[in-house]
């Protein structure tokens, strides 16, 4: 199995265009982040988990040239906002893209998107088979994924065990319950925006404080704003066996 980090930043904060931060005009190409997303691969399968507006970007970067499924965690637009793209996948692959998601946000995506769901659809518009995330394990093809539930403050979001792998982002709280699920995850990959507190986003501090409940061997940070500070620093400040993210990262599991 392997996992690519698509893009490891967020919408939150400053937008770059407009910020003159030395953060944001860093040449580290570490330090330049797209929307948050990821890749996931087996020998017969492609998941992409999240398609916000960088989403063709993304899969044009990685060369993707078969998809089999989304998987949304929850209906905010940095994570939804390129659904539209997958009309490409349509036109290659000849029929509908399976889209993911749980009940709240199919229902912000046939509202996003009502001209794909249409009875009778303008020509070429994305053609999307949506289905119901459900409470308990489910497959994709040859991956089986446990959905972990978390708050995004109140609104719910899904995050993702697969194998020895466990995804989850824009999350500030998980219960004991949910950790327990997540537990035993040889790669942890989770949300932590800066290090200051925030109302719906793990700081660092907080991402790592989970990330010692859960004990896994491997540990990645993703969904990094330009508040975080620069990678080569942050990095050093990380324990022996948490990183980082950064765009194109990929990590076999």
């Amino acid at each position: 199995m392997e996992i690519t980090l698509l893009g490891t930043g967020t919408s939150q904060g400053i937008p770059v265009i407009a910020c003159s931060c030395a953060v944001c005009n860093s040449k580290d190409e570490k330090d330049k982040r797209l929307r948050t997303s990821a890749l996931v691969k087996s020998e017969n399968t492609t998941i992409c988990i999240d398609a916000g507006p960088d989403f063709r970007q993304q899969m044009l970067k990685e060369n993707v040239k078969y998809l089999d499924a989304v998987l949304i965690t929850h209906n905010h637009k940095d994570h939804t906002g390129g659904l539209d793209d997958v009309r490409a996948y349509n036109w290659v692959h000849k029929t509908p893209m399976e889209v993911y998601a749980r009940k709240d946000a199919i229902r912000s995506l046939k509202s996003d998107y009502s001209y794909a769901f249409e009875e009778f659809k303008y020509p070429g518009v994305p053609r999307i088979s949506l289905k119901e995330i459900p409470y308990n394990k489910f497959k994709i093809n040859d991956i089986e994924i446990t959905p972990i539930e978390a708050l995004h403050l109140k609104m719910p979001v899904v995050g993702f065990r697969i194998g020895d792998l466990t995804y989850l982002t824009d999350a500030n709280f998980v219960s004991e319950e949910e950790i327990s699920k997540i537990s035993g995850s040889k790669v942890f990959i989770v949300n932590a925006l800066r290090k200051e507190k925030h109302i719906s986003h793990f700081n660092l501090e907080e991402a790592l404080q989970l990330i010692e409940k859960v004990n896994p061997e491997r540990a990645y940070i993703t969904h990094i704003s330009h508040q975080m500070g620069f990678y080569k620093d942050v990095e050093n400040e990380l324990p022996d066996n948490v990183f980082l993210g950064y765009d194109g990262l990929k990590i076999t599991v």
